[in-house]
């Protein structure tokens, strides 16, 4: 859980040593706000962690988590790279200011005019496939292009099985046992091979799966370095390091993660003579999960067969509670200091029975026009938003030092049909 959010004199929750009711005031709910220090600390806390375990050690932020430019930015001055699974992602991170040698492109099903744009963009494509490597192939001059692949070590864990992207059911990467046919199959297309990547889940506190993940993915490097002529500059393990979403979750120690981790991966570089190639990691969710907030502000208090807490914003603006069923905690921000004294039901503003941020959370007494902060939602919120029951899209808000700045703009009602057309013979005259 962030313990970042103080209570200050008044008793009032606050972000970035700024009152939530004074953002609220002044810009409006519902409202995403961003705590900035939080994200520079929580990329160091992991860039330390592992660098001083292992000096040639990388970390790609896993963008998908969040693509505010504002956010991009702050980790482009840190010295992230990025971890992109599309096109437009890689259009962004270029945008906010990332060289085209700090960004990886690891899309899945990908179309061929998205590799050609990811290749004229002089971005690194990571290979899911064989269909895709053949495919690539025939798109460029493959004559010592550098490529990698995604394999799947058939190790899966996640908070949510649709979080799981390694196993048997899993729809990425190559398979183990097809790993050494596929790179030489690479090498006489004319491909350069100098990577390997997997990626086993999302949302994960406990270390073990990960481990097992690094002992599966060295052996699978480890078999195709002996057998094959590739000489990896990097192996990339991928990103899902979690962060405790209910209060009582423990916290993941990073510091004992990476040391074990460097651990495992440098006794079998040494086991296999491998050299020194890079370490990667794409964290996503543990770097900015925690440093944003949603705001929403209280409409309705409604005694039907359940007591409903009804708010401005609704499964459009924050998914996760519907689609993965996940807990959000919630602080009442101009009561942050009183007890829970009943269970409610957190209701949101979308047509629909699954609009619901919380089922029977205890809270203290709700008023109309109370202040709802719903935590860790710094991640997978406001990238999955939507504009459905066109509703627009909310703003969103940088908090830095004792200052508020808006860094994205709230959407208008023009904005949901900007790019909409009717034909003519449908207008009246």
């Amino acid at each position: 859980m962030n313990l970042n959010l103080k209570i200050n004199e008044k008793k009032h929750a606050e972000i970035g040593g700024i009152d939530c009711n004074d953002i609220a005031s002044e810009f409006g709910t519902p409202l995403y706000v961003i705590d900035e220090e939080r994200i520079r600390d929580n990329y160091n806390r992991v860039y330390n962690a592992f660098s001083k375990n292992y000096k040639n050690f990388k970390i790609f932020y896993a963008c998908k988590a969040n693509t505010n430019l504002a956010v991009m930015r702050i980790l482009e001055s840190e010295g992230s790279s990025i971890d992109a699974v599309s096109t437009g992602e890689v259009y962004t991170a270029l945008k906010s200011g990332f060289t085209s040698d700090r960004i990886l492109f690891t899309g899945n099903n990908v179309r061929d005019d998205e590799m050609d744009y990811v290749h004229n963009s002089n971005v690194r494509i990571n290979v899911d496939s064989i269909s895709q490597l053949k495919r690539l192939a025939k798109i460029i001059n493959p004559d010592g292009y550098k490529i990698s692949f995604r394999v799947n070590p058939n190790v899966g864990a996640g908070h949510h099985k649709h979080c799981i992207t390694g196993g048997p059911m899993s729809k990425f990467g190559i398979m183990e046992e097809e790993a050494v046919e596929v790179y030489k199959l690479a090498i006489d297309l004319g491909f350069k091979p100098v990577g390997m990547h997997s990626h086993i889940g999302s949302g994960i506190l406990n270390p073990e799966p990960f481990k097992l993940a690094t002992e599966a993915m060295m052996k699978i490097a480890g078999n195709v370095f002996e057998n094959t002529d590739v000489d990896f500059e990097f192996l990339d393990f991928g990103g899902g390091l979690g962060i405790p979403y209910k209060p009582e979750e423990p916290i993941l120690d990073i510091e004992n993660f990476a040391k074990e981790i460097t651990s495992i991966y440098k006794g079998k570089l040494d086991e296999y003579g491998m050299g020194k190639p890079d370490l990667y990691i794409e964290p996503g969710r543990y770097i900015v999960g925690d440093a944003s907030y949603l705001l929403t502000r209280v409409n309705t208090v409604k005694q039907s067969y359940r007591k409903f807490i009804g708010v401005d914003s609704g499964f459009n603006t924050l998914l996760r509670p519907s689609m993965y069923e996940s807990y959000h905690h919630i602080v009442v921000a101009n009561k942050a200091n009183e007890k829970a004294v009943e269970n409610v039901d957190v209701a949101g503003n979308v047509c629909e029975s699954g609009d619901l941020f919380a089922r029977d959370r205890p809270l203290p007494k709700i008023d109309e026009g109370d202040l709802i902060a719903i935590l860790n939602s710094g991640a997978y919120a406001f990238s999955m938003s939507s504009q459905y029951n066109s509703r627009p899209r909310v703003a969103e808000v940088l908090v830095n030092d004792g200052g508020a700045e808006l860094i994205r703009e709230k959407e208008t009602y023009e904005d949901l049909y900007t790019k909409q057309i009717v034909p003519k013979r449908l207008l009246k005259d």
